[in-house]
């Protein structure tokens, strides 16, 4: 049974050396993590005995000694810091315990008489008994070498009787392990964040949680400057095939940054600890996407270094007519606009990362990334405009559009253990990102003439500095106390001009567009404390508040007024959260959290460039907008029953000041709206969510869940007579997910995945539903170094449409969105090389800024550990 719960742990990702003494402690496997009195986690790097948290203190003592070498039986190499445990043979219990030191020698002196026997116990090997033997007054004991085989289950990733668990619960967060989804081989992170409980990916990719896409995204912990720009584009360049689990954390502690007003979503890429080299080959070739990735890793003494580079082609087909009315001066001009388009992105992300033991103690981290995008996408436009039925104008414009961008993320991060839980690390990044956003249209008259010609240059840099330090200690054995202090400085420039001309000439700038400049800077400081208190009757109290000051100075230049100060003042917050857990009887657990989250605008909302790719639909940023605040409170059950784990909650998100997209007509064209975004005022958004997740038989599992919510906004928009009036909407928002995985014999694997999202309200008007399904095969090939499948998406019909409606006072509109999304795709994935077992090193922290309006994240995930009471939330993500 401990065994199994060893292997239970492991697959939780609790990568700690967990022995039979470890329960005399900390209670036996029912009161799991968060039992009274006990840790998620203990560390046994190089600590002394007298640490050893199973030992008794009231442990009988005498003269006796025993000692040997622990050595592997395979390599014959010396098996450092693993557990050996002495075992009292009449009580089956243990009494006293040491660890290997870095040579395999391990020594327990001060034995009192009796009959004992040892266990040894290490990661990646299979616990061993040692024979009874007997100790007198006076005995020295040499056990000499003793050879711990390898646990084979351990190599590579943790294998347990039936299918590993595909949603995991936490004190703060909801894990959905994506290695599991075949369906999702050879596609990129949107792919598997259709897929995760409490997410719902639209058509465009934009991801949002529980109904708001206000929220934060970290890939291994990390930002990623790039997606301050656009998050669907991001998670693209993160290839499916390596990301091991999606963490949906709705209540995060005071450790992460204040920002993401409905939680964060941190993706976990696969990584190895192993011993040696391997190079990983993925590949995959779809009727809408083709790609290729190479990862490779070694791994030798102290030194690990990993290299990977991906890459991913793209080919859709969209259609979407527009019907629109608007108010015009007192008379109603109606627009019809017919629109196809090709897109072409190619998307890549390389990586360069190294760790470095300096001692037992203390641990050195850097990594490089780089990622690119080339976004290209041929449109046309076919307008009509007509007042009381007579036709006043017809358009027909081809658009060229370019969304290219680079980006480079650097981070050294260094992390000091004093003790097994104690430990104090700082952290540094530096993030890049230049975003070039143009288009180019050839204006046609209805005989394909070309009457003129307009092109939009916008190019912009994001570009931050952030340093942090984090300290924490354990408080007697049941409290953990957490503190610590980062800053980060942030600078965003946008460049943008329109230029015009006739069919042929050269282009000039445009009159009715003047050209501008924003620069914008952005200073925080931060400082936060945490508390972690366990109870002996299994309460889980976690408790912080923390402190942000953000300064910004901003400038606006355009052809009539030279560097304009914005008025934009600083701000400052205290930013409380509490997180209450308790474990009930049947492996129950019940949760209550609250906490305040704070929303900066992104820079999509900050650009003040006009794209005016459509005219009929112009997109301009507000560089004035405010940050908004929200109160989120959650109530959650989850509880296991027989075979099935099944997850309640009901949560309410309130909102003051929200960002929020509003349209308005223009005053330059007719018939034409933008879309802008503004402090509208109040969100209040309430729900509820029924996940489960149930094995039939231990080869065939199914899981899926319900969620919906009611939302009430109220804001200002353009009355009839220009002025501002205040409006507000309200509707309910249903959705849910099935998905089905089953393991044949000889390899073979089969899953099914089906999604829906119904009607979305927004301030305006509603978004439409959308569904999304696929089937998929794969076969593993001998010695399950790789494996072959074939998959299919949405292959009944002829693609998804989507219809979202908004209404003012003064416009309505009909927007209809076509996705020729059908897809069939063939994957293939080899690994090449060898790894042996090697114990898993520790690693340092890692900065991650999750404080950006639809921010997320990129780099390199292998720094962090949790070290929490409880599985309390462990370390800033």
């Amino acid at each position: 049974m401990r065994q199994k719960f060893l292997l239970l742990l492991l697959t939780l990702g609790l990568w700690s050396n967990l022995t039979q003494t470890t329960y005399a402690q900390f209670g036996p496997p029912g009161g799991g993590p968060g039992g009274p009195g006990g840790f998620g986690r203990q560390e046994q790097l190089g600590r002394k005995k007298e640490e050893f948290t199973g030992v008794a203190d009231d442990a009988p003592k005498g003269n006796g000694k025993v000692s040997g070498l622990l050595i592997d039986s395979t390599s014959g190499k010396p098996v450092e810091f693993a557990t050996i445990a002495l075992i009292n043979v009449k009580t089956n219990k243990p009494i006293d315990g040491t660890t290997s030191d870095a040579k395999g020698h391990f020594a327990l002196t001060k034995l009192a008489p009796g009959d004992y026997r040892l266990q040894y116990s290490f990661i990646g090997y299979k616990n061993l008994d040692s024979k009874q033997f007997t100790v007198a007054k006076g005995t020295d004991l040499n056990m000499g070498s003793v050879k711990l085989p390898a646990d084979v289950r351990t190599l590579g990733e943790v294998v347990v009787t039936g299918q590993a668990a595909v949603i995991e619960e936490k004190v703060d967060r909801l894990v959905f392990n994506a290695d599991k989804d075949m369906t999702a081989k050879g596609g990129d992170a949107s792919d598997v964040l259709k897929r995760v409980p409490m997410l719902s990916v639209d058509l465009d990719g934009n991801v949002s949680l529980r109904g708001s896409q206000n929220i934060r995204v970290l890939i291994n912990n990390k930002p990623s400057t790039i997606v301050a720009a656009n998050v669907a584009d991001a998670l693209k360049q993160l290839p499916a095939d390596m990301i091991k689990s999606v963490e949906v954390i709705t209540s995060p502690s005071a450790k992460y940054d204040a920002e993401g007003a409905a939680g964060i979503i941190n993706i976990i890429t696969k990584k190895n600890t192993l011993h040696g080299l391997t190079l990983n080959v993925d590949a995959g070739v779809g009727l809408r996407a083709s790609n290729l990735g190479l990862n490779g890793s070694y791994r030798q003494g102290k030194l690990g270094i990993t290299l990977g580079g991906f890459g991913r082609a793209m080919y859709n087909r969209a259609s979407s007519t527009l019907d629109q009315t608007t108010l015009v001066g007192g008379q109603l001009l109606r627009t019809s606009q017919q629109g196809t388009a090709f897109d072409k992105p190619v998307f890549g992300q390389y990586t360069l990362g190294f760790d470095y033991d300096l001692a037992k103690d203390q641990s050195l981290s850097a990594n490089v990334r780089f990622g690119t995008r080339n976004f290209v996408q041929q449109q046309t436009q076919l307008t009509n405009s007509y007042i009381a039925d007579s036709l006043l104008s017809m358009t027909n414009r081809d658009v060229n559009r370019k969304d290219l961008s680079n980006s480079v993320d650097m981070n050294i991060d260094y992390v000091r253990t004093f003790k097994p839980q104690q430990e104090w690390s700082i952290s540094t990044q530096y993030s890049r990102t230049g975003l070039t956003n143009n288009f180019y249209a050839d204006l046609l008259n209805n005989a394909d003439v070309l009457t003129g010609r307009q092109q939009n240059i916008n190019n912009n840099t994001n570009q931050e500095f952030t340093i942090q330090t984090d300290y924490q200690t354990p408080i007697k054995k049941n409290q953990l106390l957490e503190f610590g202090g980062k800053a980060i400085m942030r600078k965003v420039d946008s460049d943008y001009r329109y230029l015009v001309g006739r069919g042929t000439g050269d282009l000039a700038n445009d009159p009715t567009n003047p050209a501008g400049t924003l620069a914008y800077n952005q200073n925080i400081g931060a400082g936060y404390i945490s508390y972690t208190y366990v109870t002996p009757s299994k309460y889980t109290f976690k408790v912080g508040t923390r402190y942000e000051y953000t300064g910004i100075s901003a400038t606006q230049s355009t052809e009539l007024r030279s560097n304009a100060q914005l008025n934009i003042p600083s701000y400052s917050n205290l930013v409380p959260s509490i997180n209450v857990s308790k474990n009930l009887k049947a492996g129950s657990t019940l949760k209550a959290a609250y906490n305040r989250r704070i929303q900066r605008p992104g820079l999509q909302q900050l650009n003040p460039n006009p794209n005016a790719a459509n005219p009929q639909m112009i997109m301009v940023g507000n560089p004035t907008l405010s940050p908004e605040l929200t109160d989120n409170f959650e109530l959650s059950l989850s509880s296991t029953i027989k075979k099935t784990y099944l997850n309640t909650s009901l949560f309410g998100r309130l909102t003051n000041n929200a960002i929020t997209q509003i349209r308005i007509p223009s005053d330059t064209l007719a018939g034409s709206i933008i879309t802008t975004f503004q402090n509208i005022g109040i969100q209040r958004t309430y729900g509820a969510n029924v996940f489960f997740n149930t094995n039939i038989t231990p080869k065939w599992s199914i899981n899926g869940g319900l969620d919906g919510y009611y939302q009430y906004m109220q804001g200002l928009t353009q009355g009839a007579d220009g002025k501002s009036i205040t409006i507000s909407n309200s509707g309910v928002s249903i959705g849910g997910r099935l998905m089905s995985q089953l393991q044949l014999d000889k390899g073979w694997s089969a899953q099914v995945f089906s999604f829906f999202r119904g009607p979305n309200p927004q301030l305006q008007g509603t978004m439409g539903s959308f569904y999304m399904y696929s089937l998929g095969v794969r076969k593993d090939l001998a010695s399950k170094r790789g494996s072959i499948g074939l998959a299919a998406e949405n292959f009944i019909g002829n693609g998804v449409t989507m219809r979202t409606n908004l209404s003012t006072p003064i416009l309505s509109q009909v927007n209809v969105n076509h996705l020729y999304n059908s897809n069939v795709k063939l994957t293939f994935t080899y690994r090449i090389g060898k790894m042996t077992f090697e114990e898993q090193r520790r690693k340092g922290r890692s900065v991650n800024n999750d404080d950006v309006k639809g921010g997320e994240g990129g780099g390199d995930g292998g720094q962090q550990q949790q070290a929490a009471p409880a599985g309390g939330g462990g370390r800033p993500r």
